[in-house]
């Protein structure tokens, strides 16, 4: 078969639409492929924001897994999956690179339901080994033949349930392929033509034959001179690259090797390829986060999500914000506490910028603990702290919250241990979409014993709920606030505690009440003005707690009006059917009254502006008229 050529130099108007136009390129093609991927992609999210330094350190290995291997037979599994738009380009998806993470576009995301090159879709990290383990189980089970390759970074693989993977595959000895994507050091001068020379040679048919019979003649030594053996083999692979804890696991490493380099990788992933081994292989890769484009070199972490940005400069055109961002509301009132408090703690989960902790951390080093993606990890490490009269504030993201449920039941609930939950990107939160929606925190944070849940209204009352936690010693205690920016209400130096588990009255009416829990406040004003208009006497009310509630509050509305509704930012389960359920035990739905529950829909949402979001869940003014109504 001749081998193909590229009809033009733009991808765009390539033929390079399918993973089977790159087999039988050459080295020097692939090159070509992998300058006009970059190219691209650096075009197409300047118009879109997104991902970009973490898709442009792969574009070389992207281009070299699918000239390699046969996808979608073969399983290639993107961890988060925020790297993979060069996958996306070459997997049919090219022509709609410009619609990523917009309305109707594609998404941020690897996604199942996108496209049969999508074996799994992600969002939170560190799943990919997990996943691509029980592909590779079912394959055997089913006696096929396919190969898995799991593509998993540097940071993801600090969590535990990486290893728990690692330790599973190579128990069990399954023949799959993780690679491991470390972009957090530089290509260290053995990674030049020895180095590349060795990775050859231990990814080989023959070193691999080699090493297996010399591990079955070492088995036939006696315990002392099998032991040696081990060691020296183990000590000559360490030179050669490390590997050491992969090993241990049960895993063939091999690496590590210069990721942008396809004249080193094609030919690695080719006897990886054609040379299966006896068990899972650890191919380590380095690769530099916003290679090929020097603003996103020089600046990873600014580079690593951007909004709309200007090729030549990489300036980012972010609006002007009319006030400042809950999250920034939030590390600054954690910051005035602080000055007051030397007992207080910030931790977070590997999002010191995502969380404000950043700011907290420039004032507190010492102070300030960034454990990795290592939810679990940290919720316990603050109860720990907790018994020892410490006030740890744990800064996560409610998606990601979830993922250390029983640390938050059995380490801070049931000791009643007084940790400290700031819980950000609460409600929807526009272009990321369902995996990082905070949906769930009030209905699976409310079911739990000694806990206290409060959501703010504005940046006022979160100002207010900091100082409120931070003087609250009597169990754990949680405050939630959405993605965004506040009201623009003024702020004092300091937020003032707020007597827990009470509400307040916004506006007094007759006819319907409006309760609101969280920022969905100023709608349910909005609401009120249009309400008026048609002739209704309408109550707002700040409910501020979700628990303990407060019943004075609930019991004078349910009997004061004909009608009450309850708003929220979250799923059903949550604020609404607390309130439900405590009116029914109070039996004050036993004389006629009106109740309604506003909550987000029983559905994952996709990916929009945050206004389509809440308009499409009708928790707007409109749709509380509507209810209402």
């Amino acid at each position: 078969m001749p081998k193909k050529t590229l009809v033009t130099p733009n991808l765009r108007n390539s033929k390079i639409d399918d993973p089977a136009d790159l087999k039988n390129l050459s080295v020097e093609q692939l090159k070509n492929i992998a300058d006009e991927l970059r190219t691209d992609l650096i075009d197409a999210v300047s118009k879109t924001g997104g991902h970009l330094g973490a898709s442009l350190g792969v574009v070389e290995l992207t281009v070299a897994l699918h000239a390699t291997f046969n996808t979608p037979k073969d399983k290639l599994i993107w961890d988060v999956g925020h790297q993979a738009y060069p996958h996306k380009m070459l997997t049919g998806r090219r022509h709609q690179i410009h619609t990523i993470r917009q309305p109707d576009g594609l998404s941020g995301f690897t996604k199942r339901s996108e496209s049969h090159y999508d074996p799994f879709g992600a969002g939170h990290s560190s799943t990919s080994i997990s996943a691509g383990l029980g592909m590779a189980v079912a394959r055997d089970l089913k006696n096929e033949n396919n190969y898995v390759i799991a593509v998993i970074g540097d940071g993801s693989i600090s969590a535990g349930m990486a290893y728990e993977a690692m330790n599973n595959a190579g128990a069990i000895k399954s023949n799959m392929i993780v690679i491991l994507n470390d972009n957090e050091m530089s290509i260290a001068p053995p990674v030049g033509a020895m180095s590349k020379y060795l990775g050859r040679l231990v990814s080989s048919k023959q070193y691999m034959g080699a090493r297996e019979i010399a591990k079955h003649i070492s088995e036939k030594l006696p315990a002392p001179l099998r032991e040696a053996a081990k060691r020296a083999e183990e000590t000559a692979r360490a030179a050669i690259g490390g590997g050491t804890l992969f090993e241990e696991l049960g895993f063939y490493y091999i690496g590590p090797i210069d990721g942008h380099n396809l004249e080193q990788l094609v030919p690695i992933l080719k006897n990886l390829k054609d040379n299966k081994h006896d068990g899972p292989v650890l191919l380590h890769v380095i690769t530099q986060k916003g290679k090929g484009y020097a603003p996103a070199e020089n600046s990873p972490d600014k580079m690593h999500g951007v909004v709309k940005f200007d090729v030549v400069s990489g300036t980012q055109k972010k609006q002007k914000a009319s006030a400042p961002p809950y999250t920034k509301v939030f590390a600054q009132s954690l910051i005035a506490e602080a000055r007051h408090d030397k007992n207080i703690i910030a931790i977070n989960a590997a999002m010191p910028s995502g969380t404000g902790l950043d700011l907290f951390e420039q004032e507190f080093p010492d102070r300030c603990f960034d454990v990795g993606i290592a939810e679990q990890h940290a919720v316990t490490f603050a109860a720990g702290m907790a018994t020892e009269g410490l006030k740890p504030f744990v800064a996560i993201y409610s998606t990601f919250l979830q993922r250390a449920y029983d640390q938050i039941v059995h380490d801070v609930c049931i000791q009643n241990l007084p940790v400290r939950f700031a819980i950000d990107r609460a409600g929807l939160v526009g272009a990321d979409g369902a995996t990082h929606a905070g949906a769930f925190d009030i209905a699976y944070l409310g079911c739990l014993p000694n806990m206290v849940l409060m959501a703010p209204s504005d940046e006022a009352e979160l100002q207010d709920m900091v100082a409120t936690a931070a003087a609250y010693n009597d169990g754990p205690i949680a405050l939630r606030y959405p993605r965004g920016e506040g009201t623009g209400i003024n702020l004092p130096q300091r937020g003032t505690p707020i007597r827990i588990g009470k509400g307040r009255i916004i506006q007094k009416g007759t006819d319907i009440a409006l309760l609101s829990y969280g920022t969905r406040l100023e709608e349910c004003k909005k609401a009120t003005a249009i309400l008026e208009e048609k002739g209704y006497s309408v109550t707002i009310a700040d409910a501020r707690f979700a628990k303990p509630l407060d019943m004075d509050l609930i019991e004078k509305l349910a009997t004061t009006h004909k009608t009450l509704i309850t708003i929220e930012e979250g799923s059903s389960g949550g604020f609404g059917a607390l309130v439900l359920q405590a009116l029914a035990n109070q039996r004050l739905l036993d004389q006629g009254l009106k109740i309604r529950t506003i909550h987000l829909p029983d559905q994952y949402q996709t990916h929009n502006s945050q206004d389509a979001q809440y308009r499409e869940a009708g928790l707007n003014a409109d749709a509380i008229v509507r209810a209402a109504l």
